[in-house]
């Protein structure tokens, strides 16, 4: 997976890059990816560095902008003040020439990436007062931060402002750097999160996993710090590498039909002491699935009360004898919305579509599902169970306005026709089976005794 996938780069988004670890490395690989691409920085570039762009064009103070007009040819144009012998780096562009930039690119369709505070090639760092300097028109900004990090003790050696790193972490002096103390860096108002605009996209990238080890304990990390950014990315920018893209992912339970072939309220069924829509919700739950999204309709008060004291939201669909495609979108609906004061970030990389009878869906290829399509952002990735598709199946966010668009008794199915899917090859042929009559539920409920018996 491209590094501009794995973030979610537009062709004309406005990317600033801040943090340590293979900051730099990471935007110009970002910038290449995208070419043709502009590249400037806030602060200042080490001159070094500017060998890793086709062109660099020095714009002086006070001078009038400088022709771009090849860039769309190709390649990386790099823009930055003049050099400064003193410190041995390019400065940065007033905000008056970092606009003009902006509008230009955006203008001619091109993507520009900023570099905005410095780190001195330490794997860790903290901001001081002044920094960062994020321009507010920024679309995305990637916090960056280098597994290498982790264990080293809290000094200048390895981690750039040790004071305010520990300040924010709790670390003294001399200690090692845990991921709990990075955890709280990155999420502190005044760490990763400061100076980030409202509306921008917020990404940790989680640079030089190197190693399994590495890689395993950042993919512990994500879950915790997916409760401030919208994507955690996983990577080894000196491999050109990028491990696993880790996001938000919703469940929807579709929970609002009738069931008039079984000719009883099929979510209210009794699977192992619970019913089926509160059992399935549980398992959504217990798989990290967030936000978990409930679609009633029929029976929805019912319904309702089984889930009464469960962390879910509920999307009732008052159009439900439409078909599945109304209580497809109603849930995805629900799931989209932010909250009001946008306290709770709920913007979703993908969702997991689970029907409401299907209880026996379990836990582990849930989880599964999520980890497959971290490793690539497919479009669509689904179980395939003894050569036969089953479900439940994850739709990433590319795919939700067709999602959007459906309407009638359709469901995800007709949507997996418009995308590549992604097989995740499982080996529990539980998951094919339906509740339609009373044969389907005393076969369901039987082999789910097998299986517990055999455990």
């Amino acid at each position: 997976m491209k590094l501009v996938r794995a973030l979610r780069l537009t062709q004309t988004a406005i990317t600033a890059f801040v943090g340590g670890g293979g900051k730099t490395s990471a935007l110009f690989l970002a910038a290449r990816e995208s070419a043709p691409a502009l590249v400037s920085t806030s602060t200042h570039l080490a001159a070094r560095q500017t060998q890793h762009a086709e062109r660099h064009l020095v714009w002086q103070p006070n001078e009038s902008a400088p022709h771009l007009e090849d860039i769309p040819k190709g390649g990386v144009t790099l823009v930055t003040g003049p050099y400064r012998e003193d410190i041995a780096r390019v400065t940065g562009l007033t905000q008056e020439q970092l606009s003009w930039l902006r509008n230009w690119a955006t203008a001619q369709g091109v993507p520009l990436f900023l570099e905005a505070d410095g780190s001195r090639q330490r794997p860790l760092k903290a901001p001081a007062a002044h920094e960062p300097a994020i321009p507010p028109f920024a679309d995305v900004v990637v916090v960056t931060a280098g597994m290498k990090g982790l264990g080293k003790p809290l000094e200048e050696t390895f981690i750039h402002r040790p004071q305010i790193f520990g300040a924010l972490s709790g670390l003294h002096p001399g200690e090692p750097v845990n991921e709990d103390a990075l955890i709280q860096v990155l999420k502190h108002p005044d760490g990763g999160l400061k100076n980030i605009p409202n509306h921008a996209r917020r990404v940790v990238l989680l640079n030089q996993a190197d190693t399994d080890d590495l890689q395993a304990r950042a993919g512990k990390m994500a879950s915790r710090l997916l409760e401030a950014f919208d994507a955690v990315v996983i990577a080894s920018i000196q491999r050109s590498v990028v491990y696993a893209a880790q996001e938000k992912v919703a469940g929807i339970v579709l929970a609002a039909g009738q069931a008039s072939r079984y000719g009883a309220p099929k979510q209210l069924l009794d699977f192992q002491g619970e019913p089926f829509v509160r059992h399935t919700a549980k398992t959504a739950l217990s798989a990290g699935l967030s936000p978990v999204v409930v679609v009633t309709g029929a029976y929805a008060e019912q319904v309702e009360r089984a889930l009464q004291d469960l962390p879910v939201q509920i999307a009732r669909n008052e159009n439900w004898q439409e078909g599945q495609a109304a209580s497809v979108k109603a849930g995805l609906m629900q799931a989209l919305t932010q909250d009001s004061d946008n306290t709770s970030r709920h913007e979703i990389g993908a969702a997991i579509f689970l029907l409401a009878d299907q209880p026996q869906v379990t836990v582990p290829v849930l989880v599964a599902l999520k980890e497959r399509h971290a490793e690539g952002l497919f479009p669509v990735v689904a179980p395939l169970i003894a050569g036969r598709r089953g479900n439940p199946v994850l739709f990433d966010r590319d795919t939700f306005p067709a999602l959007m668009n459906l309407h009638g008794d359709t469901g995800g199915r007709e949507v997996m026709r418009q995308f590549p899917v992604e097989y995740l090859t499982w080996h529990d042929e539980h998951l094919l089976l339906d509740v339609d009559n009373e044969d389907d539920y005393r076969n369901l409920t039987r082999n789910r005794e097998t299986v517990e018996r055999n455990a």
